[in-house]
C-alpha cells in the first residue's frame, strides 16, 4: 500500500520536474514512509512513497522498471502467487517476489486486459516508453484512489488531492454541485467529480490511456444484475462460504503482521473468526472502539463473544475522550481532503491510531458486504415493492410484521416503511435520489437534478444494491477507509470486496439476501458455524455509531455553531441555515446530520480559502 503521484508536462526540465515531484510526494509521505522513489523520462515524471507489505527488499521499491515499462502502483494483487506461476509457465522470469513485478509482467504479457485477471485493490500508472503511452487503472470497486487534472496535453495524477495542489494545474474553485450532494446526500464524491472543479476521479472499474495528450477512458468490468443462480439454498450457502474463505486466505497474504478491526457486527465478526481459525497457531490481534457514556452505543459484549470463541485472538479496546475530539476532527478533514458527512470517521481515526501504536501495518476490515448482501434498512421498501409487483401479498404482510418485531417499531414507523414501498413501486433509483436531494430547504430552489443513475435490469433490490456499490454509498465508505488507514501508514484490506464473491452475490435472489426482514441472510446462514450465537442472532444494524452529532456538537465542537451563524455563503440560503442551527441549539435533533455536514463544510472551506 502506497502513495503515487506523477505528471506529463513539456514545460519541465529534469531538475525542475523532479523538484515539483518531490513536493507532491512530500504531501502524502504518510501513505508510504518506508522508501521514496522518483523517475523521469522526457516530460514524464513518476513518483512513489512505499509502505512495504509484500517482499520487503529494496529490489521491490518503486518506480519499478522492467525494460521499457515503468510503474508506480498503490494496492495489493491478492492472487499474485497464482498469476506469477502462470506467467512463469509462459516463459517470463522474475527477480523479486513482489506483486508489483507480477503486475508489470502481466501487462507485458496481456496488455491492458491484464487488469481483468487481477483479484485485489489497485490504482496505478504505467509508462510504456516504447509506445509513448501512459496506462492507468483503478480496481473494480475503487478501494484505492486515483485523482487527476488535465489541461490540454498537460496531465497530473495522485493518490490524494494534496499533491495536485502543488501543481500549476490546480485551481481552488469549489465544485458547488458536489457540495450540494455532500450536504443533502452525504456523498464524499460522485462518479468522476471531486470537491474541486479542476480535479477529476478515475471511476472504479475503469482504465485510462493517455497517448500524445489524448485521453481514452473505458470500463473494463461490470456486474450483470440479471444472471441468477439455479442452485438450491443449501448449495448457495456452501458456495458463499467457499468463496469467503478463499478471499480471507488470499487477503491474509503478507510479509508483515496482520490484524483486524472488530466492531461486534456480523461482518467484522465473520472476518476475525475465519482469519483466527485458518491460522490457529498465530496470535491474531483485534482492535475495537467503544463509548460508555449515558446513551452511547457500546458493542463490546458482541466483540467479546467473538474473542471468547477464538482463543488465539488478542483484543485491544479504546474509548476516545471528549478532549481529543476537536484535534481529531481537524486531522480527519486534513487527511480526507473533503468535508466529512458524519462523525463515524473520527472514531475510525482513533481506531487506526490505536492500531499503529501497536506497530501493525495491515488490517482486515468489513466494508462492502452491506452493499451487495442487503445489509441496510433501506432495502426493506425495495424488497416490499418487488413483492407487490409480483402480487405476493402474503410475503409483503409477513415481512412487515417481522420487521416490526425485530426492530421494535411503532405502528407509525411500519406505516412509513409501507408508504415508501409504494413509492419504490413507481420510482427508480435515480428518481428516488433526486427526490431526496430536492427535499432540502437551504439549497437554491432553481437547482437542477444532480444525480444520474443508469437504469439497471432485474429487481428493485438488485438495482438498489448495484448503485450502492458504484454510485451512492460504497465510494464514500472506501474514501473513509483509505484516508483513515493511510493517515497512520496502515494498509486496510476489505475481503468482502473480492470480485468473485461479489459476482456470486448478485446471482442470489432477493430472499437469499433479505429473507423475511432478516438482512444478509446468506451470510448469517453460510457462516453460521463461524459466528458466536449472540452475533448470529443480531437483527439490529448499528453501523459505526458514535455520539458525535448529538453530543460532541453540544460539547467540544459547540463553538463552530456560532461561527456558522456568522458565515455567509452565496450558494446557500443562509437564513435557513441559521434557523436550522438555532433549532438544534434549542434541543431539536431533527436535522442533526445536516448540522454536522454544514459544520465540516465550513471548516473545509476555511482551510481551502
Amino acid at each position: 500500500m502506497c502513495g503515487i503521484a506523477g505528471f506529463i508536462d513539456e514545460g519541465f526540465g529534469r531538475d525542475s520536474g523532479m523538484e515539483q515531484l518531490s513536493r507532491m510526494l512530500e504531501t502524502i509521505g504518510h501513505r508510504g514512509p518506508d522508501s521514496r522513489g522518483l523517475w523521469n523520462e522526457g516530460p514524464v515524471f513518476l513518483g512513489h512513497n512505499r509502505l512495504s507489505i509484500i517482499d520487503l527488499s529494496d529490489e521491490a521499491n518503486q518506480p519499478f522498471t522492467d525494460g521499457h515499462l515503468h510503474l508506480v502502483y498503490n494496492g495489493e494483487i491478492y492472487n499474485y502467487i497464482e498469476l506469477r506461476e502462470e506467467l512463469k509457465a509462459l516463459g517470463l522470469e522474475f527477480k523479486t517476489s513482489s506483486d508489483t513485478e507480477v503486475l508489470i509482467k502481466s501487462y507485458r504479457q496481456w496488455g491492458v486486459a491484464c487488469v481483468e485477471r487481477f483479484a485485489g485493490m489497485w490504482a496505478f500508472a504505467l509508462w510504456d516508453s516504447r509506445s509513448g503511452e501512459l496506462f492507468c487503472s483503478r480496481d473494480r470497486f475503487g478501494i484505492k484512489p486515483f485523482y487527476y487534472i488535465r489541461d490540454g496535453a498537460r496531465f497530473c495524477f495522485a493518490s490524494e488531492y494534496k499533491p495536485l495542489k502543488k501543481t500549476g494545474l490546480f485551481s481552488n474553485k469549489p465544485n458547488v454541485s458536489q457540495i450540494y450532494r455532500g450536504l443533502q446526500l452525504g456523498w464524499l464524491n460522485y462518479k468522476d467529480e471531486s470537491y474541486f472543479d479542476c480535479i477529476k476521479i478515475l471511476p472504479a472499474a475503469h482504465n485510462m490511456l493517455i497517448t500524445n495528450g489524448e485521453i481514452k477512458i473505458w470500463r473494463y468490468w461490470d456486474i450483470d444484475t440479471t444472471r441468477k443462480s439455479s442452485l438450491g439454498f443449501e448449495e448457495k450457502k456452501e458456495e458463499f462460504k467457499r468463496l469467503f474463505l478463499q478471499s480471507i486466505r488470499q487477503h491474509s497474504r503478507s510479509d508483515v503482521v496482520l490484524a483486524s478491526c472488530l466492531s461486534g457486527g456480523l461482518d467484522s465478526s465473520a472476518i476475525v473468526s475465519a482469519a483466527a481459525r485458518l491460522n490457529p497457531e498465530n496470535v491474531f490481534k483485534t482492535f475495537t472502539i467503544y463509548y460508555d457514556g449515558q446513551g452511547d452505543v457500546d458493542e463490546r459484549e458482541f466483540a467479546k463473544a467473538v474473542i471468547e470463541d477464538n482463543p488465539n485472538v488478542e483484543p485491544y479496546f479504546y474509548s476516545p475522550r471528549e478532549s481529543e475530539i476537536e484535534e481529531a476532527l481537524h486531522e480527519v478533514i486534513h487527511y480526507f481532503d473533503v468535508p466529512i458527512s458524519g462523525s463515524a470517521p473520527i472514531s475510525r481515526h482513533f481506531l487506526m491510531r490505536m492500531i499503529r501504536e501497536h506497530d501493525i501495518k495491515v488490517v482486515l476490515d468489513g466494508q462492502g458486504s452491506d452493499e451487495y448482501l442487503a445489509g441496510y434498512r433501506h432495502t426493506a421498501p425495495r424488497y416490499l415493492a418487488d413483492a407487490m409487483s409480483r402480487l405476493q401479498a402474503g410475503k409483503y404482510l409477513k415481512t412487515l410484521s417481522v420487521i416490526r418485531q425485530n426492530e421494535g417499531l411503532s405502528t407509525g414507523n411500519v406505516m412509513d416503511i409501507a408508504g415508501r414501498s409504494f413509492l419504490h413501486l413507481f420510482l427508480n433509483e435515480e428518481q428516488i435520489s433526486n427526490l431526496e436531494y430536492k427535499k432540502s430547504t437551504f439549497l437554491p430552489k432553481n437547482r437542477k437534478s444532480l444525480v444520474k443513475l443508469e437504469r439497471q435490469k432485474g429487481s428493485r433490490v438488485d438495482a438498489f444494491l448495484y448503485h450502492l456499490l458504484f454510485n451512492t454509498k460504497l465510494n464514500s465508505l472506501l474514501h473513509t477507509e483509505d484516508r483513515n488507514s493511510m493517515a497512520y501508514s496502515i494498509e486496510a484490506r476489505v475481503p468482502f470486496l473480492d470480485h468473485r464473491l461479489l459476482e456470486f452475490g448478485f446471482t442470489l435472489s432477493n430472499d437469499d439476501r433479505y429473507h423475511m426482514g432478516v438482512s444478509k441472510y446468506i451470510l448469517r446462514e453460510g457462516l453460521k458455524e463461524l459466528l458466536p450465537a449472540k452475533v448470529y442472532a443480531r437483527k439490529d444494524k448499528k453501523g459505526f455509531v458514535t455520539p458525535g452529532e448529538t453530543k460532541w456538537l453540544r460539547g467540544p465542537l459547540k463553538h463552530y455553531l456560532g461561527e456558522m451563524k456568522q458565515a455567509n455563503y452565496d450558494f446557500l440560503h443562509m437564513d435557513r441555515v441559521r434557523s436550522l442551527i438555532s433549532e438544534y441549539e434549542r434541543g431539536s435533533n431533527k436535522e442533526v446530520r445536516l448540522i454536522w455536514r454544514l459544520m465540516t463544510l465550513h471548516i473545509w472551506l476555511k482551510k481551502n480559502a
